[in-house]
């Protein structure tokens, strides 16, 4: 359907972007009932707030006016959580209000305040900030308020999650009580509710989400993934997709530093985002991204929310969301107005459980898999290369003579080979993941249990047998069994890597209901214990088992109990006769209080 009837300047504009019809917020948002009254709307994220918000407002701002007169103090006020949503914001409010003459300001942390001070002492229309910058300016008289006409909260659910319920209060208060309030939210809360009732009037409630169903547009893959493979997971699930942009989500900075350093290394034109970087450092990542110059972005979760990145394909959980509001706010940078996008799930087998649970709480059926395999990938690039544009583009006179030349000299077979030499050339190369064929299933009958006979001097736990080579061995045991679904397909690389030793020093390996147990060399017990004693407290513990863990009751053995010397016995404690009875003197009663009566 056509675009409701709005302000002819931003009917042009939206023209003018191909904006043909306008999304369900949109459309909710300019209905003739809902008139200059408040607004309370909750609408998914991708769903176009922006430009509706934008529209919702212009009547209020510029009435019947053609244009903006020169700008003064400011009619509008957007507040967002974070700067780059702010900042998105106020590109978007450019190009919808030029035509109306819109001067538009940002207020964001981490940009020069004294330009941001002289721009709002030089006059404009519309401010775009974050609560703290903008309470910042408010208590230095650098913003004035008297003026303000309609005030809008965007993404008021992160913002209270991020603590500024305090700045959002105290920058409220300062505006004219007859003001229009826009307020935005993913999900109406408790906590939201309350302050729409604190700073709205009357306001119309909208919804456009369907809680029952989840992103339509997106895609959802999960991939079981052995725990210490999930940085080669992300390099093959990368290079399967090849798409444009892709956001790859750790959970910390230390992680997003490690994976960025990482890919770089392997050849991905890669950008790194966290809350440690500057703003123009956060600014110069997401523009490398838009304008084709980055293809990868890893980031935290300071990415989840508002951006909005055109030709984002993929989003890649390399770690997993701490809750269901982080995977949907993370998963929905992809899939955004009306674009097809995939979202990745890396699971590692202890996780998948977790992970099920998270896609659950968020209604999302995902597809689960093993991650792709090296030979699926080359696959992938061999079918991407027989359908690569550029051998269906028309050829060029120039183009077509040096093709003749080098006919000349040599066979088509052999240029068709250094075609594809070069092809695979800027390609970073697949992973072999020790696991690429099969998902374990997440509830699995344990195996018959097999008999064992121990070695001479070595312990015999009993469980599920695998290997078992020659030699004499040490017992070591870590805390994942078959309750994490603890499997020798990731076990025994995970054990390599953290011991720094090599398969052939791994002998039996036993996995329990809830540890695992498994022997090591002699001759490799030494080194893989030291490597043990390096490991960062993060990672899974592992011990020796056995007749190799130390002889805690020897050694708690006080020095008074040493070989020839009697108990210690305190002064005044009766001493216990061998048979066990206690022994007493014969004089005094062996009982207290008044003595019998004779008969």
């Amino acid at each position: 359907m056509p675009f409701p009837a709005t302000h002819p300047a931003l009917e042009r504009a939206l023209t003018a972007r191909a904006y043909l019809e306008p999304t369900p917020v949109q459309a909710a948002v300019l209905q003739e009932t809902t008139g200059e009254r408040d607004l309370l709307v909750s609408a998914q994220t991708g769903s176009g707030k922006t430009v509706a918000y934008g529209l919702a407002m212009a009547k209020t701002l510029l009435g019947d006016a053609a244009r903006f007169e020169r700008g003064a103090e400011p009619k509008a006020l957007i507040i967002a959580p974070t700067r780059e949503l702010a900042l998105q914001v106020h590109r978007e409010l450019e190009w919808l209000y030029a035509e109306a003459g819109a001067q538009v300001v940002s207020c964001v942390g981490g940009m020069d305040a004294r330009r941001e001070q002289r721009a709002l002492a030089a006059g404009c229309h519309i401010v775009v900030g974050t609560p703290g910058r903008l309470r910042d300016h408010l208590e230095r008289g650098h913003l004035e308020t008297a003026k303000l006409q309609v005030v809008v909260l965007d993404e008021a659910d992160e913002m209270l999650d991020l603590g500024f319920r305090e700045d959002l209060e105290f920058i409220l208060e300062t505006t004219p009580g007859e003001r229009r309030t826009l307020l935005f939210s993913a999900t109406i809360a408790k906590e939201i509710a309350q302050l729409a009732r604190s700073f709205q009037r009357d306001a119309v409630r909208i919804d456009t989400i369907d809680r029952n169903e989840p992103h339509g547009d997106i895609e959802y893959r999960a991939y079981n993934i052995a725990p210490n493979e999930i940085e080669h997971a992300v390099v093959n699930v990368l290079r399967f997709f090849e798409v444009r942009a892709t956001l790859v989500f750790c959970s910390t900075r230390e992680g997003v530093r490690h994976l960025h350093s990482s890919l770089l290394e392997r050849g991905f034109a890669v950008v790194a985002l966290s809350g440690e970087l500057s703003q123009h450092d956060r600014t110069t990542a997401l523009q490398a991204l838009r304008d084709g110059r980055a293809r990868v972005c890893v980031a935290t979760d300071v990415a989840a929310r508002g951006l909005d990145l055109p030709d984002l394909g993929l989003v890649i959980h390399a770690d997993l969301p701490i809750n269901r509001a982080a995977l949907l706010h993370r998963s929905g940078r992809t899939g955004r107005a009306g674009r097809k996008g995939i979202c990745v799930l890396l699971a590692p087998y202890t996780k998948r459980r977790v992970a099920e649970r998270l896609l659950s709480s968020a209604n999302i059926v995902a597809t689960w898999s093993a991650p792709p395999t090296s030979e699926a990938i080359r696959a992938r690039d061999q079918e991407r290369l027989l359908n690569d544009p550029i051998l269906t583009e028309p050829v060029a006179e120039e183009d077509l003579a040096l093709a003749k030349a080098l006919l000349a000299g040599r066979t088509a077979e052999e240029i068709a080979a250094a075609l594809i030499r070069v092809h695979r050339a800027r390609l970073p190369a697949p992973e072999e993941l020790f696991d690429g064929v099969a998902a374990p299933p997440v509830r699995h009958q344990a195996p018959e249990r097999k008999s064992f006979k121990p070695r001479d001097g070595a312990p015999a736990p009993t469980g599920e047998k695998f290997v078992s080579p020659g030699g004499p061995m040490a017992w070591f045991r870590m805390g994942v069994g078959r309750q994490k679904n603890a499997d020798p397909k990731w076990l025994i690389p995970l054990i390599c890597r953290l011991g720094h030793i090599t398969k052939k020093d791994i002998g039996s390996i036993r996995i329990f209901d809830r540890e695992t147990k498994f022997e090591v060399t002699q001759e490799a017990a030494t080194r893989f214990k030291a490597a043990l004693a390096q490991l960062p407290p993060e990672e899974i513990k592992i011990e020796p088992a056995g007749a190799d863990r130390p002889a805690l009751q020897a050694d708690r053995k006080p020095a008074y109990r040493a070989e020839g010397k009697p108990a210690y016995r305190p002064e005044g404690k009766p001493a216990y006769a061998p048979g066990g009875k206690p022994s007493y003197n014969k004089d005094k009663p062996p009982y207290k209080g008044k003595p019998r009566k004779a008969n």
